[in-house]
């Protein structure tokens, strides 16, 4: 990551069955070794599961997932007189996205058994009916920058 210069972001091109770019994303994150064509079979099986299950359109139901864990605020730490405090601080557009699906993924890897189709989709359904491991962790963050918030003062 370059001190200086602003890292350009790239476009990112809609998935082809649903025309989103948050699929695109997930697709991207829940990739293991270049194998795209797998992670778009594991997403769209996990959509379809949701659409079937569900009886609503999958993407919507995504969509209130992807919103249900979207963290508004985390702590950071910042070193002040040898001391390292936990300062609460806001996040970016960009970077609550990122860390949604990374929790979704991280959660649906973390289920037991059955296939990770069924895992997924299983955690979207969860995470949209506000409920599940990854909107546990989104309270937590929450809750600790709560807990923090007497080191407010030292963002940066």
């Amino acid at each position: 990551m370059p001190r200086r210069a602003k890292v350009p972001h790239r476009p990112v091109a809609p998935d082809p069955k649903f025309n989103n770019k948050n699929i695109t994303r997930l697709v991207s994150r829940l990739m293991y070794d270049g194998k795209r064509s797998l992670a778009e079979r594991i997403v769209y099986q996990a959509l379809d599961l949701i659409e079937q299950r569900a009886k609503r359109n999958p993407v919507e139901v995504f969509e209130a997932a992807l919103r249900a864990a979207t963290p508004t605020t985390e702590v950071k730490p910042r070193r002040v007189g040898g001391a390292t405090y936990q300062v609460p601080v806001e996040i970016r557009g960009d970077r609550k996205m990122a860390l949604a699906m990374r929790w979704l993924i991280a959660s649906a890897r973390n289920r037991n058994g059955r296939s990770m189709a069924e895992k997924l989709a299983a955690e979207l359904m969860d995470a949209a009916n506000g409920q599940g491991a990854t909107i546990r962790k989104k309270d937590e963050t929450h809750k600790m920058a709560e807990s923090n918030k007497a080191f407010a003062h030292y963002r940066y």
